[in-house]
């Protein structure tokens, strides 16, 4: 997946990527790690979709990753998915497919207002707070931080 800049202005996107890229990573305890893991294999059992990993397939805008979900699959690249929050890479494969996937639910563009809108849709499936949270630095945090650097920070969570 690709973002591109729309309607949010400069002062937008830097006042969020500065969050993440001068933020100290968050200190999230063993039991929130398993919910959140528990909570992806779950999300992930109920995906119509059959996830194909790929070590360079990027998705350059919307329209062909819906097109893809249309034929009920998904490509997910190896670089989305190293966030060092989870204890196994699966998770983050999982998280990178759900995520997608709920871009096309909501029909939403990889802009900082489209990472909004699938982050908020999201959220309310969220099991706790803190999950939320780290869904907040995951979507909105570092998709700020891409657009404003032109390529993806190093992965770490942040809680605001």
């Amino acid at each position: 997946m690709t973002l591109t800049k729309s309607n949010t202005t400069a002062s937008q996107v830097e006042t969020l990527a500065k969050l993440y890229l001068e933020g100290k990573p968050a200190e999230i305890s063993d039991e929130t790690i398993t919910q959140l893991c528990d909570w992806l294999m779950g999300e992930f059992q109920r995906l119509p979709l059959n996830l194909k990993f790929s070590d360079y397939m990027r998705y350059d805008n919307a329209e062909k990753m819906f097109a893809d979900i249309e034929l009920q699959q998904l490509w997910v690249s190896a670089e989305s998915y190293d966030s060092a929050v989870y204890p196994n890479p699966i998770y983050g494969f999982i998280f990178h497919g759900m995520h997608d996937y709920d871009h096309y639910l909501t029909d939403t563009e990889f802009s900082l207002e489209g990472e909004i809108v699938a982050y908020k849709f999201t959220a309310k499936r969220a099991p706790s707070l803190d999950i939320q949270k780290i869904l907040y630095s995951e979507i909105v945090l570092r998709s700020a931080a891409y657009l404003y650097l032109g390529h993806m920070a190093a992965p770490k969570i942040v809680f605001l």
